[in-house]
């Protein structure tokens, strides 16, 4: 989906506290090409069932390149029990991909790793602003308004 640039300054409709979830995967050991796909697909098709479903509470996604070796996906949630929800549903994509990775690790196959960070950021403990972009990050998750002149980072913060 394309989106269109807004001109001037914007910033992030968001309200409330934010959920901003990381997650990654690394190569290893580059020499176990066998082992990178099952992980990356992994990850592609939750990213498939989570934007198919906008109830399970993912908001918006940037899949990034870290390095050659290191992917990561930033997530932008409605709220952390709705992520905690999806992680923990056995009827959804995560905990069986969960389970297979972890009987492979312990099997010694730790040639992909994964990691993830979860923020829980207070409302008036985030800032943003676009200038001549279409929606993203944070304004894509939870759109996007005009920017007032004069009001500086600061005031946006209220810290």
């Amino acid at each position: 989906m394309r989106s269109r640039t807004l001109p001037g300054r914007t910033t992030a409709a968001a309200s409330g506290d934010v959920v901003v979830f990381l997650i990654g995967t690394r190569v290893n050991h580059l020499w176990a090409v066998h082992r990178w796909p099952a992980v990356l697909l992994a990850m592609l098709m939750m990213l498939r069932e989570l934007s198919g479903d906008r109830s399970l509470g993912l908001l918006h996604h940037i899949v990034l390149i870290g390095s050659p070796r290191a992917y990561y996906v930033v997530q932008y949630w409605e709220s952390k029990d709705k992520l905690l929800a999806y992680a923990a549903a056995s009827d959804r994509r995560h905990r069986p991909w969960w389970g297979r990775y972890n009987r492979l690790a312990r099997k010694g196959g730790r040639h992909v790793g994964i990691w993830h960070e979860t923020y829980i950021v207070p409302e008036g403990s985030y800032e943003t602003m676009y200038g001549d972009m279409p929606p993203y990050g944070l304004g894509r998750a939870h759109g996007t308004a005009p920017l007032r002149d004069g009001v500086h980072a600061q005031e946006r913060l209220r810290v």
